[in-house]
């Protein structure tokens, strides 16, 4: 087990694009990037 390399990421890609479906992708990602910055200002203090 380790990385995940380019082909891994794009099998998972896929799949999530198929469970989310292309019209909420966006808004899942900018979920993402939100909980991930509010993460990483929980870390700061």
């Amino acid at each position: 087990m380790g990385r995940l390399g380019l082909p891994e990421l794009l099998v998972l890609l896929l799949i999530i694009l198929l469970l989310v479906g292309g019209k909420r992708l966006p808004e899942l990602a900018r979920s993402l990037g939100e909980a991930i910055r509010e993460f990483r200002r929980s870390l700061k203090k």
